[in-house]
């Protein structure tokens, strides 16, 4: 270790008393004894340094004073460099981050800015257009509302075309438009919804009353038919499925994420039994269908930021049975094995 380094350590700087004494041109420098405590100036974590000594003799040599140090002093915890930079990068972000790096970058906040634009402007001339359709699709669509999804569909790729390329493999999968089915997906981003929309299939989302207020946005979701949630509301949750099971009857779809929040490191979440209690009931089929790369593109509460990425949606094929938890299990394993192998 360098002496300059040496001297800087705050054991150095926290000598209480020095005995100079001066006498045949040599002095003494005396630490008091005990245990100094100081702390880390980058881990910011306190350590203890064993009793030591420092004995300096001043050596003239041409009007030039040096200081030589006694090798007796040891301090122990030290770390390893990377320990230290790992430590720098952990501050950076909170604990649990799955996805920090990219966010240090000011292109993903640029570009976080500019999908919003994109998606603004695109919302107000097809929300226009939705509201002028409204009245014929009361009239002639009422439950699956197909012109309003088309018109989503169109939104939804206008929106994420510039920012990330989607690719779909399992399209053959895919119910029959006019058959009622319930979808259900993993959750990883607040891109998920523009992704599945991108699949041009008229299923009716579950989403918090609260996203109803937004303008233009909540506004077309009312438009769409997409069913309110109040969370934590037992009474809100029974008419949400209840709701579900009479648009399957009448010839709609729905769609579920049955993890109920986004993942926040990319994991398969535990799934609420509530969309395959409507399967179930109602015999329609669950539709499996596996997102991948959305939480890096923009990960779980980081919606300001938008990463360089790609997204692969892979639609499996359909499940059918009369019993809630095995279509549970079953859906559960299919989404997860494509998750652990990408």
């Amino acid at each position: 270790m360098p002496w300059k380094l040496l001297l800087s350590l705050p054991l150095l700087q926290s000598i209480v008393s020095i005995s100079v004494t001066k006498k045949r041109d040599s002095w003494r420098c005396l630490l008091p004894s005990g245990t100094t405590t100081y702390v880390h100036p980058i881990l910011r974590t306190s350590h203890n340094s064993p009793p030591c000594s420092l004995q300096a003799i001043s050596k003239k040599h041409e009007n030039v004073s040096w200081l030589s140090v006694s090798p007796k002093l040891h301090v122990q915890n030290k770390f390893p460099r990377d320990v230290v930079v790992r430590s720098e990068l952990t501050a950076a972000g909170s604990a649990g981050d799955g996805y920090l790096l990219p966010e240090l970058k000011l292109e993903s906040k640029v570009r976080g800015v500019c999908f919003y634009v994109v998606t603004a402007f695109s919302a107000i001339f097809l929300f226009m257009l939705m509201l002028v359709g409204h009245p014929s699709v009361l009239l002639f669509d009422r439950y699956r509302r197909m012109f309003h999804h088309f018109v989503a569909k169109v939104w939804a790729a206008l929106t994420v075309a510039p920012f990330y390329k989607i690719e779909f493999e399992g399209l053959e999968n895919l119910p029959p438009p006019d058959t009622p089915a319930v979808y259900v997906s993993n959750h990883q981003s607040f891109l998920d919804i523009y992704t599945l929309l991108t699949l041009g299939r008229s299923f009716k989302f579950i989403s918090k009353t609260g996203i109803f207020l937004f303008p233009i946005i909540g506004w077309a979701m009312f438009l769409l038919g997409v069913i309110p949630l109040k969370r934590m509301d037992s009474r809100s949750q029974l008419d949400c499925l209840k709701r579900c099971m009479d648009l399957i009857k009448k010839g709609a779809s729905v769609f579920f994420f049955p993890e109920g929040t986004r993942s926040k490191d990319g994991k398969l979440g535990t799934f609420k039994k509530g969309a395959f209690s409507v399967a179930a009931k109602t015999n329609a089929p669950v539709v499996p269908i596996s997102l991948i790369g959305t939480g890096q593109i923009m990960p779980a509460g980081k919606e300001g930021i938008v990463n360089l990425g790609s997204v692969k949606v892979v639609i499996h094929k359909p499940i059918v049975g009369k019993d809630p938890d095995m279509l549970c299990k079953e859906a559960r394993k299919t989404i997860a094995s494509v998750l652990t192998q990408s």
